[in-house]
């Protein structure tokens, strides 16, 4: 299998991120004002890299978080196996311990290892890393795309990162992850290594030359 470079972004602010409520993939919100900002500023730093094509889930954030690449013409698809967990009954609460005390626990249920519990009316991780594996291999048997911008969500990101880099999913919280994030994997043809991690400079950088 030939070298590939993926870049990997978690999609830009919600609403919903900016009020710390719970928005998996069963909620198909749009990015505010910010998260707009953010695209472009990521947009504006990453133009020039020869992506060969962009993957997106199904979600309307994360296509809305790379609209400047698609509007270049590049060639995209949607994969539904991006998409965030479900996080069933606690779609649209504050994600706050004393006002979801049962979130919380089921996280600490999944780093203590028992990745194949649900959470109520939703998904486990194992869920998710099951059917992200069918993206994986179509990603792997594709060796003409050499450089890919995907850009997905904060709790399957961590999920793609432990299916890609082989990690337990009890460590998915290692990798961290902030609107508009990027992590950048080289692949040699047999494992993937990471050459940026959770990186915002972007963002950082492209609003201090904006400063007077």
């Amino acid at each position: 299998m030939s070298n590939k470079k993926v870049y990997l972004i978690r999609h830009g602010q919600t609403d919903y991120n900016l009020q710390s409520i719970v928005q998996g993939s069963g909620i198909n919100s749009s990015l505010n004002a910010t998260g707009w900002r953010q695209a472009q500023l990521f947009y504006e730093h990453y133009k020039d890299v020869p992506f060969d094509k962009v993957y997106t889930s199904t979600l309307q954030r994360s296509i809305q978080s790379v609209q400047g690449f698609l509007d270049l013409g590049l060639p995209h698809e949607q994969h539904a196996g991006l998409n965030e967990i479900h996080w069933g009954t606690r779609e649209g609460t504050r994600m706050t311990p004393e006002e979801d005390k049962y979130y919380y626990d089921i996280l600490q249920t999944w780093r203590n290892g028992n990745c194949g519990v649900c959470i109520e009316g939703g998904e486990s991780p194992e869920l998710v890393a099951a059917r992200q594996r069918p993206f994986i291999d179509l990603l792997l048997s594709r060796p003409e795309e050499e450089t890919v911008l995907i850009c997905m969500h904060g709790r399957a990101m961590r999920v793609l990162l432990c299916n890609l880099l082989h990690y337990p999913l009890r460590c998915m919280d290692e990798f961290e992850h902030l609107n508009l994030c990027l992590y950048q994997l080289d692949y040699t043809g047999s494992i993937f290594t990471v050459k940026k991690y959770c990186d915002v400079t972007h963002l950082q950088e492209a609003q201090e030359e904006l400063l007077p």
